[in-house]
């Protein structure tokens, strides 16, 4: 961390970054590259509050985070995420502000390295970063889904929240089933979709991860009303249903890392 500290990362806690001391391990979070999107033109990225709170979350843990994306190269957030953007739409997201303003955590976003180059038996965990990029950077993307099956399958907390859940849509673990198979697991919920499409004046996404989830057998999909705070953990699957639930699906990737 910079020895400069400002005011607005002391005060959100990215001040005392992380403790070394503790050497709890490594997580990996993955956030999309940005993209463009099909249904509306505009520049899409990772949401901003479901990277930086769980950050916060695994730092003041004791955990050291590093941030990769699909292809490497530099992650920037969806507008609306962003607590600087001119909509004012995240204005009261402090914790992302503090994030912003903190010099050596948006270096990290800057070139970051590439899923290929990961190892996956350097981490303890795996947490998926949602934002809309995902549902076109994610959604296909082989080499992504593979990583996750095989943390998972290694038996490591393995976590996706909001429009990064659209991966377990079809994810398969090496027996050739559906990683969410008997599995309770949410993430972005159509009501949500509704209002988004409603506050814009468009569709927004190019599928509803709710309504393609309840169309597979044998699963179990679950949301509360449109953005409450909601994780789920079934086994070491952790799944957060919109930005709103980042923090706690961290929370639960560290209780899962604790026992």
């Amino acid at each position: 961390m910079n020895a400069m500290i400002n005011p607005v990362e002391e005060r959100v806690g990215f001040a005392g970054g992380y403790d070394a001391s503790a050497d709890r391990g490594k997580v990996l979070m993955v956030a999309a590259n940005p993209s463009v999107s099909e249904q509306t033109g505009w520049p899409i990225g990772a949401w901003a509050a479901e990277l930086t709170h769980p950050y916060l979350e695994f730092a003041r843990a004791g955990y050291a985070v590093d941030i990769v994306s699909p292809l490497g190269g530099k992650v920037e957030f969806d507008g609306y995420s962003d607590p600087r953007d001119p909509s004012g739409y995240s204005a009261g997201d402090v914790i992302s502000l503090g994030f912003v303003h903190s010099p050596g955590l948006m270096q990290q976003l800057e070139s970051t390295a590439a899923i290929a180059e990961v190892n996956g038996d350097d981490y303890a965990a795996i947490f998926l970063v949602g934002g809309q990029s995902p549902m076109y950077t994610f959604r296909n993307n082989a080499a992504l889904k593979q990583l996750f099956a095989r943390f998972y399958e290694s038996g490591k907390p393995s976590a996706a929240v909001c429009h990064a859940t659209c991966i377990l849509l079809d994810t398969q673990l090496s027996d050739g089933s559906l990683l969410v198979k008997n599995k309770a697991w949410t993430g972005f919920a159509d009501s949500e979709e509704q209002f988004a499409d409603q506050a814009v004046g468009q569709r927004i996404q190019p599928f509803w991860i709710e309504t393609e989830a309840r169309k597979i057998a044998g699963t179990n999909f679950k949301v509360k009303p449109a953005f409450t705070p909601y994780a789920i953990r079934d086994g070491h699957l952790v799944t957060g249903q919109q930005q709103n639930s980042g923090a706690e699906a961290a929370q639960l990737v560290i209780e899962l890392l604790a026992q």
